[in-house]
């Protein structure tokens, strides 16, 4: 009998060069930003308010910029993820265009690395996905690698290539979008006083909220990115008969607690790493902290960027809970992303 369903990709299945189209291209409208702002604490003026971004010189409000993450990501998934034993890491990301209600996202994935495991059951893969607007122009790109199962554990394994990644993108590569300015902003309505100037290299944010995870609210998230890993929604999928949570919706989560203390990190940039370094499951209580990494300007009037360390962790954690004296995570911690944002001089 014929089978019309596609069981996804196998590590076998993937060669250097290989650039896979994704399917479905995403219309995102007004509806994403709604759901996006239901489902996380979301409150970060510039994508809340037309009026706000019209004073930051830009054309309204554009959409989260982890929307378009998701959405984009969410492409990848059934080429990519969906046989995935774990996803491993992110580099070199890089917004590059804002995304606006009414635009059109579909994704396109090179394959830039393969490295078949020791044991011969497992490979990771490494891609470089690029998001496209509906003119055809790259809103968003980044790198990750994901450990996927072999089908047949007698393939063949391939040459190692591991690609050469940047651990940072630098500051002069971050993309600025045309026409923004923080010349005239207003920090009350932003919903706190602290610019670029005041923070210090080093210096670590208690965000103190904290959400509970719930069943519902990340399967909802999850559907809404369009993304069909199974253990996110199929409880048999695991031997403990538990969903886990996508770790998109860890890292939105996250970010949206980080207003308290970062109200004026406008805008994401740049992805310089990440990674999820212990499972969440629904019922976990989910907290943040950040760590200033970096400051820079940009060529843009009033606009500075900042590097920010960002850890999300469960309850249980200690303050500030990183990595142990192993120099593994902690049990507590749920993610560990380094990224630049925008924010006033």
């Amino acid at each position: 009998m014929a089978t019309k369903t596609n069981p996804g990709r196998f590590f076998e299945d993937y060669h250097i060069g290989q650039v896979i189209a994704h399917a479905v291209p995403r219309t995102v409208a007004e509806g994403e930003r709604a759901a996006y702002h239901a489902l996380y604490p979301a409150r970060h003026a510039l994508y809340s308010s037309d009026a706000f971004a019209a004073e930051c010189g830009l054309d309204g409000s554009p959409m989260d910029d982890l929307i378009a993450f998701h959405t984009v990501f969410g492409k990848t998934v059934p080429d990519v993820s969906l046989n995935a034993v774990a996803n491993l890491g992110y580099a070199e990301g890089r917004w590059l265009l804002p995304v606006y209600p009414g635009d059109t996202l579909r994704s396109v994935s090179e394959v830039i690395g393969l490295k078949q495991n020791s044991n011969g059951k497992s490979g990771v893969v490494y891609v470089r996905t690029r998001g496209l607007n509906q003119n055809d122009e790259v809103v968003l790109e980044y790198v990750r690698w994901v450990m996927v199962r072999k089908r047949d554990l007698d393939a063949p394994a391939p040459e190692t290539v591991l690609p050469e990644l940047r651990n940072v993108v630098p500051a002069e590569h971050l993309v600025v979008p045309e026409g923004l300015t923080f010349e005239d902003y207003d920090f009350t309505l932003a919903g706190e006083p602290h610019r670029l100037g005041d923070y210090e290299v080093g210096e670590k944010i208690d965000h103190v909220d904290g959400v509970t995870i719930e069943e519902a609210e990340h399967m909802l998230a999850t559907r809404m990115w369009q993304n069909t890993a199974k253990v996110h929604f199929d409880a048999t999928f695991r031997e403990d008969g538990k969903r886990l949570i996508y770790g998109g919706h860890i890292i939105s989560m996250a970010r949206a607690l980080s207003f308290n203390g970062l109200a004026n990190a406008q805008m994401i940039v740049a992805l310089n790493g990440g990674a999820h370094a212990n499972p969440c499951f629904a019922g976990d209580t989910v907290k943040a902290w950040s760590e200033v990494l970096d400051k820079a300007e940009t060529g843009a009037p009033g606009v500075g960027a900042i590097r920010l360390r960002l850890v999300a962790v469960k309850q249980g954690a200690a303050p500030f809970a990183l990595k142990g004296e192993d120099g593994k995570y902690a049990p507590e911690v749920l993610l560990d992303l380094d990224y630049w944002a925008l924010m006033p001089l």
